[in-house]
């Protein structure tokens, strides 16, 4: 796949949805706590809206409905039968899968508990506790020890008080095990990279996220004390990773023989779009109600969460970017390899996080401070990208 000069000069962020994210979850992040003000029931009234297992929420009904809506767009994308062109890719198909698997889960854990754990504990709060859901198919007393939280009781339900800063190195985890998420299209083609390939690398990343996700999460948030039994995370990735994998596939090959290509492409694709950011930002609003307080009370919450995480980021870039240039990747490859590593699947991390800890959990809250920060920090990284080209050699005809 090749581009023109002309077009590639003309290539711009045009969804204002997209290109105003960063904005739409600020507003978001006022709404939510405004809305903890004023009904400060209603988020928890639609959250109890659950699925129990032994009296214990498991999955929230409204939560779940959401975020399927912002996964099923990102997976309907995914033309499968490309994936086996990958081997004619292979050096960035391969660089991709090295950093996102190999290194980014294990960076993510050491740079968010040297800041969350020692930097800037004590501004978060040496005592400040946290309390998530039991992990799911435990039945442990009040007062049992598990990790390093304890189990109380709170309003006749079971929940594990973990402290504070250990909730959000979880959700920061969660976002670790969760590169590439489906916007690194947009990112690779406002860089001029090849189009292609990005959408192949998505797809292979979303096929291996069903396998690694799981034992990498049950791996960290054990070694950082937040154990979880497989089953819950064998659920979740059911739920919000396989689900709407295999609604998209069918969806998609429905669609295609019905309607053809270009109906699919120009108009189903098209109002999609909204819907996937619509389903994201109902979900910050609701979880903004229930963090008002904890928010307005230590107003750099966020920014203690964001600093490791915008670290975490620039590092994975940059390790992409030096190995795609040692490999002499063309540039157009180049990338979109480097940016699918920096980038955060946050929709992922999100479902998760509210799946195995709670909506009003710290957790929660750190992997949405993923998507504060990815629009303005990968349009930067884009930025680097393309005024660096000349590093690279030029792509074969």
């Amino acid at each position: 796949m090749t581009c023109s000069p002309a077009s590639t000069e003309s290539r711009k962020l045009t969804n204002p949805f997209e290109r105003y994210l960063t904005v739409w979850v600020a507003l978001c992040i006022a709404g939510g706590i405004l809305l903890g003000k004023i009904a400060p029931g209603l988020a928890k009234t639609l959250d109890g809206m659950s699925l129990f297992v032994n009296g214990a929420p498991v999955v929230s009904i409204p939560i779940a409905i959401c975020l399927f809506f912002m996964m099923y767009p990102i997976m309907v994308k995914i033309d499968f039968a490309s994936v086996i062109q990958a081997g004619k890719s292979g050096k960035p198909v391969w660089l991709t899968l090295f950093v996102n698997w190999a290194i980014k889960p294990f960076t993510m854990y050491a740079i968010a508990y040297f800041f969350l754990g020692f930097a800037f504990k004590a501004f978060i709060g040496t005592e400040a506790l946290d309390l998530v859901k039991m992990p799911f198919g435990l039945d442990l007393p009040v007062g049992a020890e598990h990790g390093a939280g304890t189990v109380v009781l709170v309003d006749g339900i079971k929940m594990l008080q973990v402290p504070l800063w250990r909730s959000y190195f979880a959700g920061a985890i969660l976002l670790g095990i969760a590169p590439c998420t489906a916007m690194v299209l947009v990112w690779g083609y406002l860089a001029k990279g090849n189009d292609g390939l990005t959408l192949i690398m998505v797809a292979i990343n979303s096929l291996t996220m069903l396998l690694l996700y799981g034992p990498l999460g049950g791996f960290l948030l054990g070694v950082g004390r937040l154990p979880v039994p497989w089953q819950a995370l064998l659920l979740s990735i059911a739920i919000y990773v396989a689900l709407p994998l295999v609604v998209g596939y069918f969806s998609r090959k429905w669609i295609l023989a019905a309607k053809g290509a270009a109906w699919f492409k120009e108009k189903f694709l098209h109002v999609l779009t909204p819907i996937t950011i619509i389903a994201l930002l109902t979900t910050l609003v609701l979880l903004f109600s229930f963090k008002g307080e904890t928010i307005l009370g230590n107003p750099l919450t966020i920014l203690w969460i964001a600093i490791p995480l915008f670290i975490q980021t620039m590092l994975i870039f940059w390790l992409g970017y030096g190995w795609a240039r040692l490999l002499k990747l063309p540039y157009r490859d180049a990338a979109p390899a480097a940016m699918i590593g920096a980038s955060n699947h946050f929709e992922v991390a999100i479902a998760t996080a509210t799946m195995l800890f709670g909506l009003s959990s710290g957790a929660a809250l750190a992997t949405v401070v993923g998507v504060l920060i990815e629009v303005p920090v990968m349009l930067g990284l884009v930025r680097i990208c393309t005024r660096t080209a000349h590093w690279f050699p030029p792509a074969a005809e």
